[in-house]
């Protein structure tokens, strides 16, 4: 049956509708229950054990995972694989955390005498109260909803959409409670960008040693020129000693042929930039790139805490290095 934009864009609008409502009415649940369950969970000495059976397995994998990026030990177990061995992952130091939208999930059911009788607390996620899961739980949290986002009722959609938000609300909610910092969270995640913004510094990635371009102030143009291109930074630093003194980029190249001077007998430091940026070996790499984009140029001189210089960086460092 053919079927028009608008009808496509008006059942779009009526599942996010559905699930928001359905995300919305959890605010009202967040009780002693919710506070129960976050105790629980903060004063595990072990890890967070997720269990959850087809759709609401997925979601348990999802809310494990942010647990576990958020300072929080966690990791999913399949129901179905626990009564099969399985359940040997789960230590008396552990918290169990099981969703299940009906309550009754046989998977679920059937492995928890085990449970009980390794005396672990049991948090319950369900849409049943009155479920043999939620009764059986050392803490119930209901995230039932008055109706699901798919038009025959049958699949998964609001239910799964307020078990993770409400997964989430633990998760965060002890991220505050353990004191997680931004620094704590890329150290979980090195791989990401987020983790390279916040754990790279200068020094992780700047030029060092004889790949730092540099001359003295009685240096000619040429020669400036000629290190520039063999460093490849698009500048040079002037120096006396190691002394940062100025700078000479491939932008003060095209200013200074407008004023045609000789430079094959100009000194550079007639041309040079003084005064210019520069950046410290312990500033974080995304400081940098910030510093950059605000002065809107394109390499920079590293120096330590007595202007001596140490190191040198430019745009494209930091894109390799996935800063920006």
């Amino acid at each position: 049956m053919p079927i028009d934009n608008q009808q496509l864009i008006n059942l779009g609008l009526a599942v996010i509708r559905t699930e928001s409502e359905a995300v919305a009415s959890l605010a009202d649940r967040l009780d002693d229950s919710f506070i129960r369950a976050c105790e629980f969970l903060h004063g595990c000495q072990g890890r967070i054990v997720v269990l959850g059976m087809g759709k609401s397995g997925h979601i348990g994998g999802k809310i494990a995972a942010t647990l576990a990026s958020t300072g929080t030990p966690a990791f999913f177990v399949h129901p179905g694989e626990a009564s099969h061995g399985d359940l040997g992952m789960i230590t008396s130091r552990d918290v169990v955390l099981a969703l299940s939208n009906s309550g009754e999930t046989s998977e679920i059911i059937t492995i928890l005498p085990i449970i009980r009788r390794l005396a672990v607390p049991l948090i319950a996620l369900t849409g049943n109260p009155r479920s043999s899961l939620a009764q059986e739980a050392s803490v119930h949290i209901n995230v039932s909803v008055e109706r699901e986002a798919c038009p025959l009722g049958l699949a998964p959609t609001s239910s799964t959409t307020a078990t993770l938000a409400m997964g989430d609300a633990l998760a965060i909610a002890l991220l505050e409670a353990r004191g997680f910092t931004a620094e704590d969270f890329a150290r979980s995640h090195p791989g990401g960008r987020l983790g390279r913004r916040l754990l790279l510094h200068a020094s992780d990635i700047m030029r060092q040693g004889d790949d730092i371009p540099k001359v003295t102030a009685d240096t000619v143009l040429s020669e400036a020129l000629l290190e520039i291109t063999r460093k490849g930074l698009g500048m040079t630093t002037i120096v006396e000693g190691r002394h940062v003194i100025g700078v000479y980029t491939d932008g003060d190249l095209r200013r200074t042929l407008d004023r045609a001077l000789d430079i094959h007998r100009t000194p550079i430091s007639h041309v040079m930039t003084k005064d210019c940026k520069t950046a410290r070996p312990d500033m974080l790499a995304a400081e940098v790139a910030k510093l950059m984009e605000e002065y809107r140029i394109q390499a920079l001189p590293v120096v330590d805490s007595d202007n001596l210089l140490v190191g040198a960086l430019n745009m494209h460092d930091l894109m390799r290095a996935g800063v920006v």
